[in-house]
């Protein structure tokens, strides 16, 4: 039996926060106490935050490790192993790594290859072999703009730990990329495309959507029940949009671009999840709708890191400080993302929880991780 207790903390629960203690044996929360009093053997949190650990459903990082330049291929092992630690640094301790499933096999130039399997399993074997700190879970994004959708999804199963299939459509002029100038600046800075590029490249994605558009999204719902995995959405615009999403099953809609669709998604019960970044910077770069401005029309429900994992904690903060409510705040990195995807042993600070936790101090505003445990295990 292990057991740790943290003590003289300010613990953040489920619609509450008060100073206190938390006893963790053996990977649980065995208990739950009020008061600033410090037993022999506690660790002293000197009345820093007591929260539950993060949970991140969406995130790019694992491809900024696995390609740190422009056509280099780092290793894929230490690439998974720098992503969960530096995740872990950030308070991340549950993530649903997204890998890209539809490829484009047709055209050598296509920044679309198949890599999703491979990389799949080996974060899987990665995980098995205790080389990670952190909780990880697969999020297949289901590019419907692509040739290979079918037989890709195919290759996975129920024992993939696949907790999150979204529709993914990157039509030009539509959800995310309504305005086909911002599109054009996302290839030109990221990828070096040239004008004609670019304009093959926009061409090549309407006629596959064209193609297989409708073919591939009946595939990728089919799947996602097939794993057992909670269904979202990906950019919708429109009323409209969110009742083909609500039709197909979606709990979760993942950076809608407009109130429109935000206020749809919650008369249809699906939870909306915005990115971090775009709070932080007060703005959508793709010029979408502001995450702050749905946290102030109480549209927003999930926070994602997206492209930068310790903007997850940052933006929670920033919700706290909108709504002067550090439950409500942190609950959208907590509770409301383990609810969404159906994580029912994590996500709050409750007796029987799994003991997921990280120690907080604010430092002139910025939020500074100080400790984080997993499964009631330091990892950082």
């Amino acid at each position: 039996m292990t057991e740790t207790v943290l003590a003289n903390a300010q613990l953040v629960l489920p619609g509450e926060s008060f100073r206190g203690s938390v006893m963790v044996r053996d990977g649980r929360i065995a208990a739950i106490g009020q008061g600033g009093a410090v037993p022999p053997g506690a660790l002293d949190c000197e009345g820093d935050i007591i929260a539950p650990g993060l949970i991140e459903l969406h995130t790019d990082n694992l491809e900024r490790h696995i390609q740190p330049r422009p056509r280099v291929d780092w290793p894929h092992a230490n690439a998974i192993v720098a992503h969960d630690g530096e995740l872990a640094s950030v308070g991340i301790t549950t993530v649903f790594d997204a890998l890209r499933v539809g490829s484009v096999v047709s055209n050598k130039d296509s920044n679309y290859g198949k890599y999703a399997r491979s990389m799949a399993t080996e974060i899987l074997q990665m995980r098995a072999r205790g080389a990670l700190r952190i909780s990880h879970f697969l999020h297949l994004r289901a590019e419907v703009c692509s040739e290979t959708l079918i037989e890709e999804m195919a290759e996975f199963g129920e024992s993939d730990r696949i907790g999150i299939v979204s529709l993914m459509d990157h039509t030009p002029g539509q959800r995310q990329f309504r305005d086909v100038s911002k599109l054009r600046d996302y290839c030109v800075v990221k990828h070096g495309m040239t004008e004609d590029q670019f304009q093959a490249h926009v061409a090549n994605l309407r006629s596959l959507h064209d193609r297989f558009g409708e073919r591939h999204e009946e595939a990728a719902v089919a799947n996602a029940h097939r794993y057992g995995a909670t269904l979202a959405s990906h950019d919708d615009t429109t009323a409209a949009h969110v009742a083909v999403s609500a039709a197909h099953g979606a709990r979760l809609a993942e950076f809608p671009t407009t109130v429109e669709a935000a206020r749809a998604c919650h008369d249809h019960g699906i939870a909306v999840m915005m990115g971090a970044p775009n709070l932080i910077r007060g703005g959508s770069h793709s010029g979408n709708v502001a995450a702050h401005l749905l946290a102030e029309m109480d549209l927003l429900d999930i926070l994602s890191s997206d492209y930068v994992p310790g903007a997850l904690l940052t933006g929670a903060f920033l919700l706290a400080d909108l709504w002067d409510d550090l439950p409500r705040g942190i609950s959208t990195v907590t509770a409301a993302p383990a609810r969404a995807v159906g994580l029912r042993d994590r996500g709050r600070i409750e007796e029987g929880a799994r003991a997921d936790l990280i120690r907080i101090r604010r430092i002139e505003g910025v939020a500074v991780v100080r400790g984080v445990w997993v499964h009631g295990a330091r990892v950082g």
